[in-house]
């Protein structure tokens, strides 16, 4: 495996990495779906994380809301440009290609869920929360392996921007 890996190409591993990526997201959402109902929950860690059955036609936190078609078409134009500028995002090494695999695959993980006539929304289905003392409850909005995968790859991508980021001229080490 190792040296099917070595002699690939960048663009291979990109799309080997993302295929993982989106076949992991997709066996998780199908799984969901055959054992809860929409808008059902299964209680794992009462009072801290379930397991539940969510449609999402927004982005993050239910961000644009009923704009599923729209966010189909931004992430169709985000893959195109992802892939048509991948050699800016450090695509030619190793740590490059993982980030772009996995944004490549979450984001083609979501957009299949947009795109499937018996959804038309994303499956989400990790859901952490808190009870605290005074009441209420504190919790991070539900999320899938997709959202996963890009977040994931865009702090990857961050990381190395700002890792690798030249020092501004005049600075000392920069002559």
């Amino acid at each position: 495996m190792s040296s099917l890996w070595q002699r690939s190409s960048p663009e291979q591993r990109i799309l080997g990495l993302a295929t993982v990526a989106l076949v992991l997201d997709q066996l998780t959402k199908f799984v969901v779906v055959q054992t809860l109902e929409l808008n059902d929950r299964k209680i794992v860690f009462d009072g801290f994380f379930n397991f539940v059955h969510w449609g999402n036609t927004g982005s993050a936190w239910s961000i644009f809301h009923d704009s599923n078609a729209a966010l189909a078409v931004v992430a169709v134009l985000a893959l195109g440009a992802l892939w048509w500028g991948r050699r800016h995002f450090e695509s030619h090494r190793l740590p490059g290609q993982i980030a772009l695999g996995l944004l490549f695959g979450g984001i083609a993980g979501n957009l299949i869920d947009r795109l499937l006539p018996q959804r038309r929304h994303v499956v989400d289905f990790f859901y952490f929360h808190l009870y605290p003392r005074g009441g209420g409850e504190a919790y991070f909005p539900a999320f899938n392996v997709a959202d996963v995968a890009i977040c994931t790859g865009v702090g990857l991508l961050l990381l190395f921007a700002w890792h690798t980021a030249p020092a501004p001229s005049g600075q000392p080490g920069t002559e």
